[in-house]
């Protein structure tokens, strides 16, 4: 015991210093795909849409590769056509790009709700709470009732038993309230079809923050989060082109 004290107390500080300085990845990390400057055509589109299961690929009318960010799963099947992002930052406002209190900035409260995960993001959710991330440093933290919450973080696809739970911890939430899509499958469903599966979030619920990834890493959930309180920029699109 004494060792571990000594080691504590006389050791560096280990929690991230995000977003005051940036979260360096690991060397060969996948974090985000994104397509290249020049449009890529021909055969090479056709067999990266080919070869994309969750069906972010996809060739459009002038035969060129387009790209659904909230479909990717980043399994790197395509990564001859695309490039790849080593940022961790992946999180983007929603079509409606609500305006969000001031008083978001000072902190914010957080119900999250599973509608059918795989329990993956779950587990990037959990080490939001650990020492290294800590997200209540930023004024984050979770509550369990909806009735207390400034944010819905929802993760999975939709299912269709959990669509009316859903909806109920929504409308218990005070105004204003803020919806974010954690990871692809509440981003888009990916790969999940009804008729068990609704489909995304946004089937069901405005969206204000989509975090895709397949699970988001921590910094990216801390991305959406920031963003949703006015605190973050959102990733930037460019290069990328979006699927019909």
């Amino acid at each position: 015991m004494i060792r571990w004290f000594l080691r504590g107390v006389t050791g560096r500080r280990l929690t991230t210093r995000y977003p005051r300085a940036s979260e360096p990845p690991p060397s060969g990390f996948r974090a985000r795909a994104l397509l290249p400057s020049e449009p890529v055509t021909g055969e090479a589109a056709t067999r990266a849409a080919a070869a994309c299961l969750p069906r972010a690929l996809s060739v459009d009318r002038d035969g060129a590769l387009a790209f659904d960010e909230t479909r990717c799963i980043g399994c790197g099947l395509c990564a001859d056509a695309l490039t790849m992002d080593p940022g961790y930052e992946s999180a983007r406002l929603g079509d409606s790009r609500v305006p969000l209190s001031p008083a978001f900035r000072r902190s914010l409260h957080i119900r999250h709700v599973d509608t059918g995960s795989d329990g993956a993001a779950e587990q990037e959710i959990a080490a939001l709470m650990n020492p290294y991330y800590d997200m209540q440093r930023l004024g984050l933290f979770f509550t369990a009732s909806p009735r207390h919450a400034d944010v819905l973080l929802v993760t999975g696809p939709v299912t269709r038993p959990m669509e009316g739970p859903l909806r109920r911890a929504y409308e218990a939430m005070p105004e204003p309230r803020v919806v974010v899509a954690a990871g692809t499958d509440a981003c888009s469903g990916s790969i999940w079809t009804e008729p068990e599966v609704l489909g995304g979030v946004d089937r069901v619920l405005p969206v204000d923050v989509y975090v895709p990834g397949d699970p988001p890493t921590p910094i990216a959930l801390l991305h959406g989060l920031l963003l949703a309180s006015g605190r973050a920029q959102e990733a930037s699109s460019a290069g990328t082109k979006s699927a019909a």
